[in-house]
């Protein structure tokens, strides 16, 4: 009789789930691909990738039409007082402009802009900012103004005024 009821008893039990844990890693595995896709696609809501400069005759150039496009470039330049970064960006009004990826107010967080549409944005307060405006209203948290020149077909910043604004990034 017991095994008459051992056997009615496994006629109606669920089957012992298999594979469990396996399809838990699977999901993680998927979870993770997706969340590295979206923080690389997306990127980190902070300045968008730098590209590093040198100090060449006490002067950093740039072509013009590697940065003509009406998007922010940030750029960074090592110098004995620390790393230096800042933007160039063709504004709508078709100027080059340039300005430290800092402000006034804001330095200490260390989080600089990013870009949208025509303004430039502030990673820690989220003012914003419209390029022509940038070298032209200064202080607050507007991107701190960076001179610049157009020298034929290259934009020139002098290493002298990109150490003025060597102290939003140290400490």
């Amino acid at each position: 009789m017991n095994q008459e009821r051992q056997d009615k008893k496994e006629q109606f039990s669920a089957p012992e789930k298999k594979g469990g844990m396996g399809k838990m890693i699977g999901l993680l595995v998927v979870v993770a691909i997706a969340a590295a896709a979206g923080f690389l696609l997306l990127g980190q809501g902070a300045t968008d990738s730098q590209t590093s400069l040198k100090v060449i005759n006490g002067e950093v150039r740039i072509p013009v039409a590697q940065v003509d496009d009406g998007q922010a470039h940030f750029f960074e330049i090592a110098t004995s007082q620390g790393d230096i970064k800042f933007f160039v960006v063709k504004s709508v009004d078709g100027v080059m402009r340039a300005a430290f990826d800092t402000c006034d107010v804001c330095y200490k967080a260390k989080k600089g802009y990013r870009q949208e549409g025509n303004q430039m944005v502030c990673n820690n307060c989220n003012m914003k900012f419209r390029t022509d405006m940038i070298n032209e209203v200064k202080g607050g948290c507007n991107p701190a103004p960076l001179e610049r020149r157009i020298d034929g077909s290259q934009l020139v910043i002098t290493e002298q005024d990109l150490l003025t604004g060597a102290w939003y990034f140290s400490g």
